[in-house]
């Protein structure tokens, strides 16, 4: 093992073993170079005066070398923050200033003990990143039956980790926090699960209330408890977008500190919150007991990222760092949030009028982009394949009975249109299998 490998799990170690042991063979022997070509570069920008021929990027009159068909669309930014290497754990003052949004959105976060965000390609990076440090082969993942379908691809198919589902709901509509007790409980015989808690939930747009919450924070406790290590992630994909009665912070204030035995790993991003999809910028944000296991679990992060992809994209990062300081953009940003609230309550009033009640149920939503339909009759890939071949209507078939809508892409002004064709979609499919 490198011995910077072995300092790093050394330190991990001695602040909390129970954190070491939830490593993965792989996150044991990652780690960040010292001695290198970052490093080495890095020392170099600050010492060589005269000339540095370090890094591999290209200077032409001591700017980074660039096109001008591309500068053209980009004059608002110096080629400083656009073309070279960003760091392999991200621009600096970007970090810094998500870490001040978190704290200022997240107020059970004050005063607990939490690292500087680490730039992730995006949350699915972030999710892949907690796979690689924390999963081996037959470890266990735990998530709800309602779940994005990504995560059988990061954690079992990548690392061959097995996952444990529960039910989202319980009987009552409300977020079944017994399942997820019981799915913690059922790993005592290997002593590890990564948890991973994602709410606004994909696909269902559902957010626990406050009591749910406690309720979430309770059952993972008892595993802890139990002995059992645990490992939870909160993907906070949608953050923000809670249009009512529900959370209104992310669960990893209140897990930063719940046990020695949980470790919580914040996944979130400007890519759903900033409406930015395609800048890929996210964050990885850990809570620990110390600043020491913290940098520890830091430079291990570092060292998948630099062994994966580098270093994530400058530009971008530049894009939203500049949002973030706008004195518009929260106001911006409010604008947009009214919008999309606007969305959802249009469609559950279109859903609580009580005309489509013999052909669909609709799971309990509050929050985030989606929502599901439960078809009583129709099968859900057959309605979804009608839909788009005869009326040009695409919507996500999840098993037999459930059928995602994505309302955050509909205008308010076609909502009930599109509810209007899905259920006269459904009766035809319904029509044509009793033939």
């Amino acid at each position: 093992m490198n011995p910077l490998a072995k300092l790093l799990n050394d330190t991990i170690q001695k602040e909390n073993p129970h954190v070491y042991d939830m490593l993965s063979t792989l996150g044991q022997q990652i780690f960040f170079p010292k001695v290198g070509i970052l490093s080495q570069s890095a020392e170099a920008s600050t010492k060589a005066t005269k000339f540095n021929a370090t890094i591999g990027i290209a200077l032409e009159n001591k700017q980074p070398m660039h096109l001008k068909v591309i500068q053209d669309t980009l004059s608002a930014y110096a080629p400083k923050d656009l073309y070279p290497y960003a760091p392999p754990a991200g621009k600096p003052e970007l970090r810094t200033a998500w870490r001040a949004k978190m704290l200022e959105e997240n107020p059970s976060m004050q005063g607990k003990t939490f690292g500087n965000p680490i730039v992730t390609n995006a949350l699915t990076h972030g999710l892949s990143i907690v796979a690689d440090l924390f999963l081996d082969a037959g470890d266990r993942v735990i998530i709800p039956d309602k779940n994005w379908e990504n995560y059988e691809l990061t954690f079992g198919i990548r690392r061959g980790a097995e996952m444990v589902y529960y039910p989202l709901y319980n009987n009552d509509g409300s977020f079944n926090a017994e399942g997820l007790k019981a799915s913690i409980l059922a790993q005592k015989d290997i002593g590890k699960a990564v948890v991973v808690l994602n709410f606004p939930n994909n696909p269902t747009g559902y957010t626990p209330n406050v009591a749910e919450g406690e309720s979430i924070i309770a059952a993972i406790l008892a595993g802890a408890e139990a002995g059992i290590n645990v490992v939870v992630a909160t993907d906070d994909a949608y953050f923000g977008l809670f249009f009512e009665d529900s959370l209104q912070q992310s669960l990893f204030g209140q897990l930063s500190d719940l046990h020695p035995r949980v470790l919580a790993i914040k996944i979130d991003g400007a890519t759903k919150e900033e409406y930015v999809w395609g800048f890929r910028v996210g964050f990885i944000t850990y809570a620990g007991v110390s600043e020491s296991l913290l940098s520890a679990l830091e430079q291990k992060t570092t060292g998948i990222i630099r062994a994966s992809i580098s270093s994530s994209s400058h530009p971008s990062q530049t894009f939203i760092l500049k949002a973030l300081q706008s004195p518009e953009f929260h106001q911006q940003k409010l604008e947009k949030f009214d919008i999309m609230k606007k969305r959802a309550n249009l469609v559950k009033q279109v859903l609580e009028s009580g005309k489509y009640t013999e052909v669909w149920d609709y799971y309990p939503f509050n929050s985030g982009y989606f929502m599901c339909l439960k078809l009583k009759k129709a099968h859900a890939e057959t309605l979804r394949q009608h839909l788009l071949n005869q009326y040009g209507v695409g919507t996500i078939a999840l098993g037999d009975t459930d059928l995602r809508v994505a309302f955050s892409c509909i205008e308010d002004t076609n909502i009930e249109e599109l509810f209007e064709t899905i259920y006269q979609g459904a009766r035809e499919v319904e029509a044509a299998a009793v033939k």
